[in-house]
């Protein structure tokens, strides 16, 4: 089977780990990841952050490397691309609004493609009419509210699981990477074996 196209949505304090770790993991496994953001260029670069709880009421944020964009966002050709994700972070809350993020989530919604949200990713899809509704979505605990209103139904996964709903995969943050791309392969129709 060849490698499957995966589409990256960020923004400036995306996760970095929630970029980092699902890239190189996929592309470690043959499939490519093109990481993109609004108004950047291949090769330009992204602030992103590291958000953790560290006993206060809600999480810290602090600056994470930079990240390269490999992809030039005027350039992408949709109907190229198998799946996409909405990784999380402070990124998701200023992209939903970009228009152009919403018709490219609108896109593979109606394509009935691949959707993988992590953490505050899911307020990416929440910006577009009908892309929970009727969902079971796992997300940072904060998004709580905004998957109910939007028609879904929230999934309290705990912080190390993913949850599968169809073809779109959710989890609710970093440390949930492992189990989530997991399910992601999975859904890409990807096998590993061991001998």
């Amino acid at each position: 089977m060849p490698g499957k196209k995966i589409l990256m949505l960020c923004g400036e304090f995306t996760e970095e780990y929630e970029i980092f770790v699902f890239q190189q993991g996929m592309e470690a496994v043959g499939h490519t990841v093109h990481v993109i953001c609004p108004d950047k260029k291949k090769g330009e670069m992204i602030q992103t952050s590291l958000h953790d709880f560290e006993g206060h009421q809600t999480y810290i944020e602090r600056f994470g490397h930079l990240a390269e964009i490999n992809k030039t966002f005027s350039e992408v050709v949709l109907d190229e691309y198998d799946a996409v994700y909405c990784a999380g972070g402070r990124g998701p809350e200023y992209i939903r609004t970009d228009k152009r993020i919403q018709a490219m989530v609108r896109h593979f919604h109606e394509a009935k493609k691949p959707i993988f949200t992590i953490c505050h990713g899911v307020q990416i899809l929440i910006a577009v009419d009908g892309v929970v509704r009727g969902k079971k979505v796992a997300a940072l605990g904060a998004c709580e509210p905004e998957v109910t209103l939007a028609g879904g139904t929230y999934i309290d996964v705990k912080p190390h699981e993913a949850y599968v709903d169809g073809t779109m995969v959710s989890a609710k943050g970093w440390t949930g990477l492992a189990a989530f791309m997991r399910e992601c392969l999975k859904v890409l129709g990807t096998q590993i074996t061991h001998s």
